[in-house]
């Protein structure tokens, strides 16, 4: 498909309106880039990235992947859904520990290859399985600093894993 066409919305042939929760499809640069039509880009493994921030404060809560049923999932109940890659499942955040991630606004960049969600989370504001509020807790020395060990940012965890998680399988994978 020629790139440099002019899009005209009217004249495509949709799958169907957002309403509906189906993506369009990408048809037209000018389409992805300028237009209307929400037509995101899922990668190879059939994932976007997405980054959750603080509705209010606009802190960076966390990092993870969607694929098309956790978008969905997220535009249809007003919540976070995500994609776990290391356990290969939906995964509806806060569904165990209490702490849904509300949805305020949900942001597509200029190519629809990453996601930005805009939340309130619930109960004590975490977002971070380790504990901490942000899985961004600690930060990386660099110029004459490099090589130091990482420095933590956060002070203290907001909750206890074991008493939220119990049992559970620690999500992070060597």
């Amino acid at each position: 498909m020629n790139s440099n066409a002019s899009y005209k919305p009217e004249e495509q042939n949709h799958v169907s309106k957002i309403r509906s929760l189906s993506f369009h499809p990408r048809l037209l640069v000018e389409q992805v880039e300028e237009g209307q039509d929400l037509a995101p880009k899922f990668d190879a493994d059939g994932v976007i990235p997405v980054v959750t921030t603080d509705f209010a404060s606009g802190e960076l809560l966390m990092h993870a992947y969607m694929n098309e049923e956790a978008l969905r999932r997220t535009i249809e109940t007003g919540e976070a859904h995500y994609w776990s890659r290391s356990r290969q499942c939906l995964w509806h955040k806060g569904a165990t520990s209490g702490l849904v991630q509300k949805i305020k606004e949900i942001r597509i960049d200029d190519d629809q290859d990453c996601v930005w969600l805009r939340v309130e989370v619930a109960g004590s504001g975490a977002s971070c399985h380790v504990g901490y509020r942000s899985c961004f807790y600690r930060s990386v020395p660099f110029g004459a600093s490099q090589g130091e060990p990482l420095v933590f940012c956060e002070e203290h965890k907001v909750f206890d894993p074991k008493v939220v998680y119990g049992d559970a399988p620690n999500p992070t994978k060597l």
